[in-house]
């Protein structure tokens, strides 16, 4: 499988509104990208369509070699890891860390299959990974919003999914969680079972090196992507935001001022 997402010629219309038009995009296995839009911008919609809950009203998509139309989207999603806002809003804020963890495995929000000791196992291990296991017992309400996105990180990771989308992961955390957080996914990528992720976000900053590719997503179509290096320039970004920037890069990663 050469392409994990393959996107080509999708549009989609709803309420005949025009929300993704002309929408072509392809990531690569052993690719890692981000995907950069303000807020309106098609991303969550896109997100949607890559997980099957929505359908392009035209065009064609195929996501791990699995064409649309011809597959089953609900197996599909089990190859697939989503760590979202709107995810988190559905947790039960009395479920322990472990159990949490433990249900990506089905990929339902909340415990209701019998999960094996193994399956504990390895939830363990990956909040060990991602710096989380003093969460194990501790109830998702009492954790910081830096330690719920650790769960729902290893949560996402329980079925050993082939895609990993975060969905602006960070926000809401104050400037130290944020960078913990993002040197966990830094650190996430090293594994040798490391899945390609995804990282949606409005912050030029929050992509790491290891995404070294980059969508520009604006008013529903794709205003540039290619090599974070020659997509994130001063004069991209400049008329992508409407906004005389400049763009400065420090140990690999892009940072931004508006120019007075």
């Amino acid at each position: 499988m050469d392409k994990v997402i393959n996107i080509q010629n999708v549009d989609w219309q709803r309420d005949g509104k025009m929300i993704l038009s002309d929408i072509n995009w392809q990531v690569k296995r052993g690719e890692h990208w981000a995907v950069l839009g303000l807020n309106g911008s098609g991303k969550t919609t896109l997100l949607n369509m890559i997980n099957g809950y929505i359908w392009p009203t035209t065009g064609h998509v195929c996501i791990l070699d699995q064409p649309f139309g011809k597959t089953d989207i609900r197996e599909l999603r089990k190859s697939i890891g989503w760590v979202s806002s709107s995810l988190q809003e559905k947790i039960n804020g009395r479920e322990y860390g472990s159990n949490i963890v433990v249900s990506g495995k089905y990929a339902s929000i909340g415990l209701y299959d019998e999960p094996k000791a193994e399956d504990f196992k390895r939830a363990g291990q990956l909040m060990e990974q991602l710096g989380c296991s003093h969460l194990m017992e501790r109830m998702y309400q009492t954790c910081s919003q830096g330690e719920k996105q650790k769960l729902l990180i290893a949560r996402g990771l329980m079925a050993s999914p082939e895609l990993l989308i975060l969905d602006e992961p960070t926000n809401g955390l104050d400037f130290i969680s944020r960078e913990g957080l993002l040197a966990e996914i830094q650190q996430l990528v090293t594994q040798e079972d490391a899945p390609t992720i995804i990282l949606v976000t409005h912050h030029i900053e929050e992509i790491l090196p290891i995404f070294t590719n980059t969508l520009l997503l604006r008013n529903g179509t794709v205003f540039n992507q290619g090599r974070s290096k020659d997509v994130l320039t001063s004069e991209n970004l400049s008329h992508f935001f409407d906004t005389p920037l400049e763009v400065s890069w420090r140990k690999n990663r892009a940072w931004m001022t508006i120019i007075d």
